[in-house]
């Protein structure tokens, strides 16, 4: 209804922006070194951590991010901990232009749904009988930024090679 009144008056639709559901959905823990890697003393791992996104288009208004942390702690040569977690949310977003949606995607979800996936991730490391971990914020808007300027790099490296 409110759609047709913003057409009937030349309007654009009402921007919106919305959390439906965020949800697990997928997660394992190992310490394959366990329980000898509790006998080394002071526990300061060497840790390495992979960050993915992904997002599929559920229907005309909503949208799936999933954001997949991948995270090895590793002393010497002996892994303590690996944590894999696919931490997903369900987003309402309406009314915005599609390179709009991208940005939303690519920025606000992600950063919605990293202190769901921080959570998730401390309380596995803890149960897994390792000290308290925390992991650090991220800055998706920067990332973002960063992969949007090399892909528009990659793209005028393909049409410099196409004319040459």
């Amino acid at each position: 209804m409110a759609e047709e009144n913003a057409a009937a008056n030349n309007e654009a639709p009402a921007r919106q922006v919305g959390l439906r559901k965020i949800y697990v959905k997928d997660m394992s823990f190992e310490s394959p070194s366990a329980p000898g890697i509790f006998n080394d003393g002071e526990f300061r791992p060497v840790t390495n951590m992979n960050v993915r996104t992904g997002q599929q288009k559920i229907d005309d208004t909503l949208y799936e991010m999933t954001l997949t942390l991948t995270l090895d702690a590793k002393m010497g040569d002996d892994t303590a901990f690996l944590v894999e977690l696919e931490q997903a949310g369900v987003f309402h977003i309406d009314g915005y232009t599609d390179q709009e949606i991208g940005v939303i995607l690519g920025t606000f979800c992600p950063t919605t749904l990293f202190p769901y996936a921080r959570e998730a991730i401390s309380a596995a490391v803890q149960r897994g009988g390792f000290p308290d971990f925390l992991l650090q914020p991220i800055d998706f808007d920067g990332l973002f930024a960063r992969t949007q300027q090399e892909k528009a790099r990659q793209a005028q490296e393909q049409q410099a090679q196409q004319t040459n």
